[in-house]
């Protein structure tokens, strides 16, 4: 700012604006790598339906009914036959590896068995440790084994009366097509750039407690602290709505995903959303006094906020902590705002109750932000504390592990990184998960039939685990504008004459109209109805049968010649929070030492200098202090990978030799990686201003959230340079899946030639940062 600006708004806001523009990763903060994350996701998600999931067949019977199951098994557009295996041993090896996402195993006989009426089982093992690949293979599997059913001569004989089915019509509300980007895409943008405007609003004010000058920035404001909060945060302001326009640029614009709602309540929610999180991460600034401490209580905060949104695993199947938590957050309202208007199209008037509580939110973090900016312009400067000397390092690679561990014990920030993070994320992180099911999904039954069939219907409705009848409107009108309040998620018809016609015979149809907003949702719903549906069609079938008679077991063959047993394999039971946080703490492990070790090059920089930072970078010193890295994180790995699966209930079948296996390379290679990124840093907080926004991102580059085959193959390489991405696909396999070393030898192999090549890396980058970086300042 220039000495002869009046001081005022205008004179902050030229402060910070010329701030930002001198400030390198202030700029990559808020531009590029926003920019960056957008066109990764983006490209991620560019095949909107996924097709191909590789998919192995075991024919037992090699007869001619086989041969045209397989062929309309392959003829399915999710699905591809990939490989061909004699048993069904080779058939798991090919699931575990990593080869096949899901097996079909046709038995011995399975034809012979067809034409005798014995109904024989056909069955689908599908992965559902790998959770949407697994559900998109298992639901491509049984449509395309359903036509082949149907395809199948009708047996002869068996004249006289029979009921007609109950057929279910689906009508998928809101996103017919199931399309993936207008699903994910549309929540995980908004979510990545909440995490960097918190971060970027906590960097701009917790600057001035380091490398600025508080007394400066209050000054240019005239001594008001109101101007002078609302003068700092006003550009940020301006840059991160410009980001919340190319979002949805993207959404709308590139992949042409139509808008239903209204354009100003939603602007105006996505103006809230910046404000709140500027000014939560201005808050947690001012409340700390320090820019590492609170940039790690920022990430702390935002980074889980994607699973407390409810976007994955809605929020009426979470605990009391993670609702109220939940609520808490800014996010976690945009977000049903935005699938409401955006995706849902419901009346402004429905939106209502989560804007006002997105406003207040909003609100009530700016004024505490104004308060405590108040206070901290009353109080006396505080002076920075001394650094403490940085222990020296011995020469070998005893002598830099000992260093390097006495460094991080001796760094408050450093520790907390990479000791104390993980302890909280693993306490933290898995809680909106932990119902594990979605259970009772509200539903409405408009019932035009009033039958004895109809009411039997409702019951198995409402007795079904997934689904519960809380509404009997009368009309389809009123069902609808109830499931737009969010009081049901799905609707079933029964139409009049229902019981009639399957009473004559034919095939009465009914009508379900199913939310498609949140996949899992649709899914849970979709799943609770069609079983209540197919459980009354079987008991009209059978009339006064016994369920365990020959008449019973006759008119099961009538309907379906062959049975279809689904198998999910390694998460039976289709636990969300088994799937998803077991990956999960493989990243926060990354992510954790990732931004701890390049931290420490950066406070190398800051204490020492070039000559610091150099003698990081020589090769007994890289090897020392990775060894203590390693050591320092090996107690995560058993926390995460040993004892919380046990506390959470997750599977565990990992032998001890193969995950260590794969987690030593895996640590080192982060370990190296981070001292090879941070010997190009010469502040501490660089590290966590840079990286803190990417796990996200990367979480989908790994296969297991996402398919690989939807993934384009220049991000799937470009995603190999991680560690994680090895590393998840691996420890997942051996302790969730019970995969050995030998099933996931590539990822092993890659683990170590990352290490190896990040060591390298890091011994050279110090050489040249030392000698060609000179006195430059990256920002």
């Amino acid at each position: 700012m220039s000495q002869h600006a009046t001081p005022g708004l205008f004179a902050v806001v030229s402060r910070e604006v010329t701030w930002i523009w001198r400030d390198r990763v202030a700029l990559l903060l808020v531009l590029a790598i926003p920019l960056i994350a957008f066109s990764i996701l983006t490209a991620t998600f560019s095949n909107a339906v996924v097709r191909n999931l590789s998919v192995d067949v075991v024919d037992m019977d090699h007869s001619d009914t086989s041969l045209r199951f397989i062929q309309s098994i392959d003829a399915a557009p999710s699905v591809a036959v990939a490989h061909r295996s004699s048993d069904l041993d080779g058939a798991m090896h090919s699931i575990r590896s990593g080869a096949a996402i899901a097996a079909v195993y046709i038995p011995e006989n399975f034809e012979r068995d067809i034409d005798a009426a014995k109904r024989p089982q056909i069955v689908i093992f599908y992965n559902k440790q790998y959770f949407s690949p697994g559900n998109i293979a298992s639901g491509g599997l049984q449509a395309s084994i359903a036509a082949a059913v149907a395809t199948l001569p009708r047996q002869a004989g068996g004249g006289g009366y029979r009921p007609g089915p109950l057929i279910t019509e689906q009508y998928v509300l809101t996103n017919p097509a199931l399309n993936y980007v207008q699903f994910l895409l549309r929540a995980i943008l908004p979510t990545v750039l909440h995490v960097l405007t918190a971060i970027a609003g906590g960097y701009a004010v917790g600057s001035e407690f380091g490398s600025r000058s508080v007394r400066a920035w209050l000054d240019a404001a005239g001594g008001s602290p109101l101007t002078a909060l609302i003068g700092k945060l006003a550009p940020y302001f301006g840059i991160f709505v410009l980001m919340m326009v190319v979002g949805l640029g993207i959404i709308h614009g590139l992949n042409q995903i139509p808008f239903r709602g209204d354009a100003v309540l939603m602007g105006a929610s996505a103006l809230l959303l910046v404000i709140a999180y500027l000014s939560l991460g201005a808050l947690l600034q001012l409340l700390v006094r320090n820019l590492p401490l609170g940039l790690s209580l920022t990430g702390i905060i935002c980074s889980p906020a994607f699973g407390f949104a409810g976007v994955g695993f809605p929020v009426l199947a979470m605990g009391g902590f993670a609702r109220v938590w939940g609520d808490m957050l800014p996010l976690r309202w945009y977000i049903q705002i935005l699938f409401d208007q955006a995706a849902r199209g419901v009346p402004a008037s429905d939106s209502v109750r989560p804007f006002m509580a997105l406003a207040a939110l909003a609100a009530l973090y700016f004024a505490l932000s104004w308060l405590r900016l108040n206070a901290v312009a009353r109080a006396p400067d505080r002076h920075p504390e001394p650094a403490a000397a940085q222990p020296v390092a011995q020469p070998g690679i005893v002598g830099a592990f000992v260093a390097e561990y006495k460094r991080v014990l001796g760094d408050s920030a450093v520790f907390g990184l990479i000791v104390l993070a993980p302890v909280i994320y693993g306490v933290f992180y898995p809680q909106p998960y932990l119902g594990q099911l979605v259970r009772k999904i509200p539903v409405a039954v408009v019932d035009d039939d009033t039958t004895n069939l109809s009411r039997s219907l409702i019951q198995m409705i409402d007795a079904d685990e997934a689904t519960q009848v809380v509404a009997r409107p009368n009309t389809l009108e009123a069902a609808q504008a109830a499931l737009a309040r969010r009081e049901v998620f799905g609707i079933v018809g029964i139409p009049e004459g229902t019981e009639r016609e399957v009473l004559k015979g034919a095939g009465a149809r009914l009508p379900i109209y199913v939310d498609s907003a949140y996949f899992l949702l649709y899914n849970r719903t979709l799943q609770g109805i069609t079983e209540a549906a197919a459980t009354a069609s079987a008991d009209v079938a059978a009339g006064t049968a016994r369920g365990d008679g020959s008449l019973f077991r006759a008119a099961l063959v009538r309907n379906s010649p062959v049975e279809i047993l689904n198998q999910p394999l390694f998460n039976p039971t289709g636990g969300y929070a088994s799937y998803v946080v077991p990956a999960a703490f493989i990243l926060i492990l990354q992510q954790t030492l990732l931004m701890g070790v390049a931290t420490l090059g950066g406070v190398a920089f800051e204490r020492g200098g070039q000559a610091s930072r150099g003698g990081r970078g020589r090769p007994a010193a890289v090897l020392g202090q990775a060894l203590a890295h390693l050591l320092l994180v090996l107690p995560g790995f058993a926390l995460y990978l040993i004892i919380l699966p046990r506390i959470y209930g997750f599977s565990t079948n990992g032998r001890l030799p193969d995950m260590l296996a794969l987690v030593i390379p895996f640590i080192l290679a982060v370990s190296f990686l981070g001292q090879f990124v941070g010997s190009w840093f010469t502040r501490r907080e660089t590290a966590v201003l840079l990286f803190i926004a990417i796990s996200l991102p990367l979480f989908f580059q790994v296969g297991v959230a996402w398919p690989l085959e939807a993934i384009p193959k220049s991000i799937r390489i470009a995603s190999q340079v991680l560690p994680s991405t090895s590393a998840i696909d691996g420890l997942v396999r051996v302790n969730q899946m019970g995969a050995s070393l030998a099933d996931v030898r590539s990822n092993w192999q890659a683990l170590w030639a990352l290490a190896i090549v990040y060591a390298a890396f890091a011994m050279a980058s110090a050489w040249w940062a030392t000698r060609h970086e000179g006195g430059k300042n990256e920002g």
